[in-house]
């Protein structure tokens, strides 16, 4: 490889230095440029180049190809206009922001409302449009303060959506405003032939590569976690289909501890070297590229495997499009990018003092070049350094804003703490007590809310209680207490509680500076008891279920047990704990390795009386579902002998829709008796499972393609009629609701269930 080329995939390349000094000397045939050092070959820089301030700002001002650049800005434009009808929620924006509906919300800033919704949807049109400007490079400057200005207000309104990737779009955004990406295949260009194909300094590509590097990188440094080391975090992913290859050599737990858990802490670390060095850079592309092309199929993450994959190009030499796209007919030239090797100098760049170019020499307007450092410049080079420390901090910044410390630190979603935590929610149970009557009572779980991440944020439960506070006088609870027990298993743990359920959560102190002090402690030391879990769950048969619990002395846990949970007992593992019979009027007190049955269909509870936290756990079958299953089995054999012909006894009316299976609809609709019913309808959504999954890939797209088509198409229908209303006035009822319903049209084939008959999919429901 050459040495331009090897030096020009680093993250501070010299690749446009380079081309510019081919260009300035070529009409002069001077000899062959001097070699360079070993480092300048690896790194594309000289040791010289950091040497001092005028050398860095240089550096960082080097003129360098805007090509990559523009597709990168083109695609990630492309990508945030899907996602903005998708993840960002305009397709139904109006089932989220409901004017008039009480429902308490989650802002970073507690001043923050959303706008009424023909508002709201305005301020999604302006995104909408900025992400457009943006990939077509049309008044970009512009199109980026639109996109990001909209984009960080919807980002701050909700915390409950939080994520990395989401966070990661609002920066790419805010770095793209303060770049030149238009220089290269926009509109802007063509129309102002002056900036078209012009240099763009070094500084736009060290930002955005840097702030790659970084999300693999903490990504990996966060997968240090001994959860994830020891394979606790995604242990649920190794069921899934994708990882079927590596399971014909391994066993499951072997593919969870390697594949899963090892190979993805392996990857995060090593992929920002990899992409950064010319050497590694094609395998780590393959590796990269297959890695988030499974992530967009394990989880439901909108565009951020696809953001990731066009961000690979950019480690790439920054001409590649121009290589490219050279190998395209030439009847196509005219709406590809360019492929002209002669950009043009840019006053935002730092060239040497040489010769004019070949472009000032071919009769076009000369362009300023400087060869001397600018404040312009100085201030490109200050903003990037002071970034890169900026995005070094804030993952470990947790320190300062303790009070959204909770089990993990900080909120979700700026830490690149990516699936290092897994959490289930066993218990949750809302009290109120009127200050004023006394009067106690239970709220269901999520009542005015959407969401359900207030399980595990102190923050947003403490904004919960408050919505609470202001809802609950209107129905005659005037002055409400309110306290959470709730209780979650993070990586396999026992469940336990997270915060304290004596605490009133509205009077209760919270400071984002400030500890929780109604936060419980996660039992760390309870987790070698995760090895025991495995041991006791594979000595149990298919029908019986087990629960773990850990609790706090001086606590109690209150529990119904369902009528159909037949035959459960509590099994004490550590600790002391004395279970009340609510109903019975009787205690039992266990210690370890004892156990006890409880009633089913009534009250139980369970105090803590040792010193130190107990442990615990419900084994029970769901007798229900047992005798469900055993009358599944004796109807399917029934089915098998009446279609081979071997059934040689009468078959009972109630049984007749068997004889006709095959039309499954209209045997279900026949069916009299609700077992039958129950049994036909599951054998229907077992076909209909069954025939998508061997749908050929031509009918997988044709489903994707549709169900995307309704998605998007509601989303604009619902925009028009926003817009409408805005600049007319709100139609009549009646008008306003076929509106409604014509933008709510489905899909012929598809019904009201269809959601429904999608959870049979065993083993994918989370995925």
């Amino acid at each position: 490889m050459e040495t331009r080329e090897a030096a020009a995939g680093a993250l501070v390349s010299s690749d446009g230095e380079e081309q510019a000094a081919k260009n300035e000397a070529a009409p002069q045939k001077d000899p062959e440029p001097p070699t360079k050092s070993k480092m300048e070959q690896i790194f594309g820089f000289k040791k010289e180049d950091l040497s001092s301030w005028q050398s860095l700002v240089t550096l960082l001002s080097r003129p360098t190809d805007p090509a990559s650049l523009g597709i990168f800005r083109c695609l990630f434009g492309l990508l945030m206009l899907i996602d903005i009808t998708q993840e960002r929620g305009l397709s139904h924006l109006d089932y989220k922001y409901l004017d008039g509906a009480p429902v308490c919300r989650f802002p970073l800033f507690n001043f923050l409302q959303p706008l009424p919704l023909d508002l709201m949807y305005l301020v999604y049109v302006v995104m909408f449009l900025g992400a457009l400007g943006i990939m077509l490079g049309c008044l970009y400057r512009l199109s980026c303060l639109m996109f990001i200005s909209t984009y960080w207000y919807v980002f701050f309104l909700d915390k409950t959506t939080w994520n990395n990737h989401s966070y990661l779009y609002g920066l790419i955004g805010f770095q793209l405003t303060l770049m030149d990406a238009n220089r290269y295949w926009s509109l802007d260009g063509l129309l102002r032939p002056s900036i078209r194909n012009r240099h763009v300094p070094l500084w736009n590509y060290t930002l955005l590569r840097t702030q790659i590097f970084f999300v693999y990188f903490i990504a990996g440094i966060k997968k240090l976690d001994a959860d994830w080391v020891e394979g606790y975090s995604m242990s649920y992913l190794a069921h899934h289909w994708l990882f079927d290859p590596f399971k014909v050599i391994l066993p499951v737990e072997l593919v969870s501890l390697l594949v899963v858990h090892g190979g993805g802490l392996f990857l995060d670390l090593t992929a920002g070297y990899l992409l950064f060095f010319d050497a590694t850079r094609p395998y780590a592309i393959t590796f990269v590229s297959y890695f988030h092309c499974m992530n967009s199929q394990l989880f439901s993450i909108g565009m951020f495997p696809f953001t990731m994959l066009a961000t690979s190009p950019l480690f790439c030499y920054a001409d590649w499009p121009r290589r490219f796209f050279s190998h395209f007919p030439a009847f196509l030239r005219g709406v590809l990018p360019l492929t002209s090797p002669d950009p043009q100098p840019s006053p935002s760049c730092v060239y040497h003092e040489i010769q004019s170019t070949s472009a000032e020499r071919q009769e076009t307007p000369p362009v300023a070049k400087s060869s001397k450092l600018r404040f312009k410049h100085k201030l490109g080079a200050i903003f990037t350094i002071i970034y890169i420390i900026e995005q070094l901090f804030l993952p470990y910044s947790h320190f300062i804003t303790k009070g959204y410390n909770n089990w993990t630190n900080g909120l979700y979603g700026y830490s690149w703490d990516m699936m290092v935590h897994s959490r289930s929610h066993q218990h949750v149970k809302i009290t109120y007590r009127d200050a004023k009557t006394g009067d106690v009572g239970y709220l269901n779980p999520g009542v005015f809310t959407q969401s359900r991440r207030w399980k595990d944020h102190g923050d947003m439960l403490k904004q919960y209680a408050t919505c609470l506070k202001h809802n609950l006088p209107r129905y005659n609870i005037s002055d409400p207490e309110i306290y959470f027990d709730i209780w979650v298993s993070i990586n396999e743990r026992f469940q336990q509680r997270i915060f304290d359920p004596r605490v009133d959560i509205v009077k209760a102190d919270w400071s984002p500076f400030q500890p929780n002090p109604w936060l419980m402690p996660l039992l760390v030391d309870l987790s070698p008891w995760r090895t025991k879990f495995q041991e006791i769950e594979g000595s149990l048969d298919n029908q019986t279920e087990i629960v773990f619990i850990a609790d706090f002395p001086g606590l109690h846990l209150e529990n119904f047990v369902s009528e159909d949970l037949g035959n459960t007992s509590i099994h004490v593992l550590q600790g002391t704990v004395n279970v009340e019979m609510v109903e019975e009027k009787r205690n039992a007190t266990l210690q370890p390795g004892e156990q006890t049955k409880v009633p089913a269909g009534a009250y139980h509870k369970v105090h803590t009386v040792s010193e130190d936290p107990s442990c615990y756990m419900y084994v029970y079958v769901n007798t229900t579902e047992a005798a469900l299953q055993e009358n599944f089995t004796k109807l399917f054999e029934l089915q098998e002998r009446i279609r081979n012909g071997t059934e040689t006894e009468p078959i009972p009316p109630e049984l007749q829709p068997l004889i006709a299976a095959d039309d499954l609809d209209t045997s279900e609709v026949n069916a009299t008796d609700p077992i039958v019913r129950l049994f036909l309808k599951r054998q229907r959504r077992m076909k209909e499972v069954k025939k998508r999954r061997e749908a050929g890939m031509l009918e997988r797209l044709e489903r994707f393609a549709v169900k995307k088509y309704y998605t998007i198409r509601r989303g604009f229908l619902m925009t028009a009629i926003a817009m409408r209303n805005l600049a007319v006035g709100l139609p009549p009822l009646e008008q306003l609701t076929r509106e409604v319903a014509f933008a709510n049209m489905k899909e012929p084939q598809a019904d009201s269930n269809q959601d429904e008959r999608l959870k049979d999919e065993v083993g994918h429901g989370e995925l």
